[in-house]
């Protein structure tokens, strides 16, 4: 007998008929004598649909948020995970399974007070242990915890993944299934790369890379949480017969386990590619080269929430002036030289340039750290294929090269070809 906790998605909570078919991959959990806990995300397009609703009303007046209270954004789009968790508690009732919904309230998952993007910061999981112990399945409402002002406070988008991870370590689950409408993690996008293989094991840096850089699978804070608690995290396919063979089995289900590093006995040189579109570029040209310019540029951005990812500098032959270029989302352009030109006298710089409507592509691996030369593939294949790189950063498992947009699907080709990704 083990702890599982199992979750599932909007895709896999759709609707009442695939509602009943996760209720048939947790009967079949909890007939093998495993002690279960399940976290849903509300059925797909409702949370779309619910904020749609609260940006349509008027803004309150004297309110700081330009749209709405954020507190009561919350209660609204919360709702939906409250909506599938009773729907799944009454679908495995009719299964004569003992199951209960839970909201984040009752447990409770305590938050901090960042309404809308709230970060947990503790959950008691011992009434779920107890319930569990005596056979309960406990359905819980992911997405939703209670902030310090003893209101409903959401985790973002994505923020399901988080709550299940989340809980698995706060029961000392031996296992969190991620179930979603992909069988797995691959060594890239299979809608690029056809021979894209699905990977067995992934560690937990490569998986936090790979969703931090473009991979969709898992949201980038749940993987940070499994990392930290050492959480074993499957990813699964809901879609899946719940009945067919090896579907049961424990050790080797199919899909995709995130571990320690230590799980993973043949570690390839290079795991997989990940590519993140509409990135931008902006350049500040004739800097004074001085102590404090970096912390010009870049608080005003990051109080600003302005996500900087790659930042390149080139100082003067003379020493005199640099140029310094980084990179933001293309939606924050216009945000980021707004901020910018308010701080122009502080910074000092002579002008700004940017140019929108490129891709960020990654080479990543837990095995580049003892492998030469992982580099100097990437950039040899890509010149082979007339590919110019604007910018590269590095790290002790990440290449990560700034392309034009158009070479996107290319770029993922070639460097998934020349790592011998595309092979068995």
């Amino acid at each position: 007998m083990a702890r599982i906790v199992m979750k599932f998605g909007g895709t896999s909570v759709a609707d009442l008929d695939r509602i009943k078919n996760v209720a048939r991959h947790v009967k079949r959990e909890v007939d093998a004598g495993h002690e279960v806990a399940v976290v849903v995300s509300a059925m797909s397009g409702k949370t779309n649909e619910l904020v749609g609703w609260v940006q349509g009303t008027p803004k309150v007046v004297g309110a700081n948020s330009p749209f709405y209270d954020a507190r009561e954004y919350d209660a609204v789009v919360a709702s939906g995970e409250q909506v599938t968790s009773g729907l799944l508690a009454i679908a495995l009732q009719a299964m004569d399974i003992n199951a209960r919904s839970w909201q984040g309230w009752q447990i409770p998952i305590r938050t901090d007070n960042a309404h809308g993007a709230a970060r947990i910061l503790d959950i008691d999981g011992s009434d779920i242990i107890k319930r569990m112990g005596e056979g309960q399945v406990a359905v819980i409402a992911g997405f939703q915890g209670l902030g310090p002002d003893n209101r409903i406070a959401t985790l973002g988008r994505g923020g399901s993944d988080t709550s299940a991870v989340a809980i698995a370590a706060a029961v000392k689950a031996d296992r969190c299934d991620i179930y979603t409408d992909v069988d797995g993690v691959y060594t890239t996008d299979p809608r690029i790369v056809p021979q894209a293989r699905r990977l067995k094991k992934i560690a937990f840096e490569e998986m936090l890379e790979m969703a931090s850089l473009g991979a969709k699978v898992l949201q980038v804070r749940s993987v940070e949480l499994a990392m930290v608690h050492k959480v074993r995290t499957f990813v699964r396919s809901s879609f899946e017969d719940p009945d067919a063979p090896g579907m049961g089995d424990f050790l080797n289900p199919p899909g995709t386990l995130i571990c320690d590093e230590d799980e993973i006995v043949e570690q390839e040189v290079v795991t997989g590619i990940a590519y993140a579109k509409d990135e931008a570029q902006i350049s500040l040209r004739r800097l004074a080269d001085r102590p404090g310019v970096s912390a010009a540029i870049f608080g005003p951005l990051a109080e600003s929430h302005i996500n900087v990812d790659m930042i390149v500098q080139n100082i003067s032959e003379d020493g005199s002036k640099t140029d310094m270029t980084f990179t933001v989302p293309s939606g924050d352009v216009e945000k980021a030289i707004k901020v910018l030109g308010e701080n122009k006298e502080k910074i000092g710089y002579d002008v700004v340039q940017n140019e929108s409507g490129l891709v960020k592509v990654s080479v990543i691996g837990i095995g580049m750290r003892s492998h030469a030369g992982v580099a100097a593939t990437a950039f040899k294949a890509l010149a082979d294929k007339g590919i110019n790189i604007k910018a590269i950063t590095t790290s002790e498992i990440k290449i990560s090269i700034l392309i034009d947009g158009p070479y996107a699907e290319l770029a993922v080709r070639t460097l998934h070809s020349c790592y011998g990704l595309d092979k068995n």
